[in-house]
């Protein structure tokens, strides 16, 4: 795998786990019973917390990556009969 490729796909990878991650944790004020600011809506998450999902996304992108590289590396769909 030459690393435009590696990169390319570890991209692709973070940003699958980023937006799998972002509902996970995420409690409206609505939910909340909190009284919001006005111009605030009461649908948004309270605390986003967008830097843990980034750095959960990170290590699941390079685990996820590592497989992806082990098997172009193994040429495991050139073993898959047509």
């Amino acid at each position: 795998m030459n690393p435009m490729m590696g990169v390319a796909i570890y991209g692709i990878l973070w940003w699958l786990a980023f937006f799998l991650m972002l509902p996970l944790g995420a409690q409206s004020l609505h939910e909340a019973d909190e009284a919001a600011v006005p111009g605030v809506e009461r649908g948004a998450p309270r605390a986003h917390k967008l830097g843990l999902k980034a750095l959960l996304a990170a290590g699941i992108a390079a685990i996820l990556w590592l497989g992806v590289a082990w098997a172009i590396s193994v040429d495991l769909m050139g073993m898959i009969p047509h």
